[in-house]
């Protein structure tokens, strides 16, 4: 009987053996959770004016337009209430979304916002050429973010040559325009004649690169493409931030704009994103992504220093923004960060 039991025992304890071996590669071999960067979205006061501003000035196109409401999107955004009208722009290959909230109203950007803030994210738009883009910048009066266009020294290998700009657009959010030098950037961004020619990445003011590489790279299972240290009078004068040093690293999905963190090395006072930040506040973007499932665990959410913004994942019944399952998060510094199931 004891034998007869250990044997049982045994072949128990092989097969699960077997089990984790045979089903190690499988899980090894697991698709990210995110397929794509499907947009960058950033909340508007007057969505009439922000039209003007991205399709006259920056050459946008517009793709769509919705307005939404009822207790899906109030729980999905995490905002009581909510009506919110929505305008999907194209430019290049790439995609921003428009949010007005036409109730409630949230806060504005804070005055005083720094680029150091954790706060902080703008959107990198490629241009042809920057003496005219800036040219044509001055022309439409933007504000300015950075003292003047910008061209990176030698001694930043990894960006030696790239000239950028910083401004803002009428609610005060920070954008970026962007140049490539002939040996860096991708082939599509030297093959155009055109001045606006899509946006290469959404940067990201983190406070800790490996914690955020936890959320974004083993959670959401995007890659690492690149690094670089920043410094130098160049780097002070484009993010406007005396000292600057930072640590800058690049993350892509399998398609779509990628995703850049700035860790502040100097100085360290960036404020925190405020605590209370909501999704009708100014302030507040988020990176949509296109996901396989939009319903990481709160455990896995939680363990990656993020937390939910909606009560988990979300079913859209009506479908209207082209998506039927979403949900919304915040990163370790507060970025917002929506997954959505096409």
């Amino acid at each position: 009987m004891i034998r007869r039991l250990q044997l049982v025992v045994l072949g128990f304890l092989v097969g699960l053996w077997a089990a984790a071996v045979l089903t190690a590669p499988l899980l090894a071999a697991e698709a990210p959770r995110v397929r794509a960067v499907d947009a960058v979205a950033l909340t508007v006061s007057d969505m009439d004016r922000s039209l003007d501003f991205f399709t006259q000035v920056l050459s946008f196109e517009k793709v769509s337009e919705a307005e939404v409401l009822g207790a899906d999107y109030e729980r999905l955004q995490g905002v009581f209430g909510a009506r919110i009208r929505v305008v999907r722009l194209r430019l290049g290959e790439e995609h921003i979304e428009l949010h007005e909230y036409l109730a409630p109203k949230g806060r504005p950007i804070p005055p005083d916002a720094r680029s150091n803030d954790k706060a902080f994210q703008h959107v990198a738009i490629i241009v042809s050429d920057m003496v005219k883009a800036y040219s044509h910048l001055r022309q439409h009066k933007v504000t300015h973010a950075s003292t003047g266009p910008q061209r990176l020294p030698t001694y930043i290998t990894a960006a030696a040559g790239i000239e950028a700009f910083y401004f803002k657009d009428p609610d005060g959010h920070a954008l970026e325009v962007l140049a490539f030098p002939p040996d860096k950037g991708a082939p599509r961004w030297h093959a155009q004649d055109r001045l606006f020619l899509g946006i290469d990445h959404t940067a990201i003011v983190v406070s800790d690169t490996e914690r955020s590489l936890r959320f974004y790279r083993d959670l959401l299972g995007l890659q690492v493409g690149g690094a670089s240290e920043n410094y130098g009078p160049e780097q002070e004068h484009l993010n406007n931030v005396f000292g600057a040093r930072l640590r800058i690293t690049g993350l892509r999905a399998a398609a779509g704009a990628g995703v850049e963190f700035l860790e502040y090395l100097a100085p360290r006072d960036g404020r925190p994103a405020p605590a209370d930040l909501k999704a009708n506040d100014l302030q507040h973007w988020q990176t949509v992504f296109e996901a396989r499932d939009a319903a990481p665990s709160f455990a896995a959410v939680r363990d990656a220093g993020g937390l939910f913004v909606s009560p988990g994942a979300v079913s859209i019944a009506d479908r209207v923004l082209g998506f039927g399952r979403a949900s919304l998060l915040r990163d370790p510094d507060g970025h917002g960060v929506q997954l959505v199931e096409r």
